[in-house]
């Protein structure tokens, strides 16, 4: 039996996640999740990739707007959900360039003092529809200002599996899951092709590639080796080292912690398999 055991979103790419027990699953992901995002001065997304700093602001929900927290000094700012500027403007995320609505010269003054940098905070409206790479996903399929796909999937036993190899465990938001379900074997999530979580069907279109914010400690933005050392003895197909599957659905709905996860067929292709993944015997 395979279930819903975390459900979390990061309103703001590259920021701190939100914990949740329900979340609402919209045309482009989990609803608020990367929603907004911070540029610099060339309209390019800021990420803890460059900034490893960027970890340390927290974001809580409110009625109609984000409260951030900058944990450094314990400063906060609130972003209303509805900008407050009307400005449109190309907006890029690596290769991908889309169209992003300026939030508020405040909260652009408050992020420039507080990273040190130019940064300005932009929104994603509705009409802007972002599609996703068509060699994996269907024609129609759209993602928010994530680095590329609508949701990432992970199983909790994958990453227990990992922590045994490694000297210090690691939590799970080093890896910024938007949905972790409990029970199977590790890496069962490898080769999930189709799966339906209440009512809503979902497709694992690509596997995991993990760059070097995995090893950036979420609560003090210091960077390590972990887990990328580790992961790279086993996780590695060609020069990606892969970690959780990349979900894309065509339905809305609602997720909750504790929904069944009911796969209804795996993937066959070789891109999916990896070393020695005990995924193929998980379900």
């Amino acid at each position: 039996m395979l279930r819903v055991s975390q459900l979390f979103i990061y309103p703001i790419k590259s920021f701190g996640g939100i914990a949740l027990s329900t979340a609402r699953l919209t045309d482009r992901g989990l609803q608020h999740d990367r929603r907004w995002m911070l540029i610099d001065e060339n309209n390019r997304f800021l990420s803890q990739r460059e900034h490893a700093q960027m970890a340390l602001f927290k974001i809580e929900l409110e009625t109609d707007s984000l409260k951030v927290i900058y944990t450094t000094d314990g400063s906060q700012i609130n972003i209303p959900f509805i900008p407050l500027k009307q400005d449109l403007l190309d907006v890029t995320i690596w290769d991908d360039t889309c169209t992003g609505q300026l939030v508020s010269d405040v909260v652009d003054a408050w992020f420039t003092v507080k990273l040190g940098i130019p940064a300005r905070l932009v929104y994603m409206p509705d009409e802007t529809h972002r599609a996703t790479d068509p060699r994996y996903t269907t024609q129609g399929t759209i993602a928010s200002f994530a680095d590329a796909y609508p949701a990432l999937l992970i199983g909790q036993a994958s990453l227990d599996d990992l922590n045994k190899r490694l000297a210090e465990p690691l939590p799970m938001n080093r890896f910024r899951p938007n949905i972790v379900f409990e029970g199977g074997e590790p890496y069962s999530e490898d080769l999930m092709d189709h799966i339906a979580i209440n009512g809503i069907d979902m497709y694992g279109v690509k596997l995991c590639a993990r760059c070097i914010m995995t090893t950036i400690d979420q609560q003090t933005a210091v960077k390590n080796k972990e887990p990328l050392k580790t992961l790279a003895r086993y996780r590695r197909k060609g020069n990606k080292i892969l970690f959780g599957q990349n979900l894309a659905f065509n339905s809305t709905g609602v997720l909750n912690i504790g929904d069944e996860i009911n796969v209804l067929s795996l993937h066959t292709e070789e891109r999916f398999l990896i070393g020695d993944t005990t995924a193929t015997s998980a379900i």
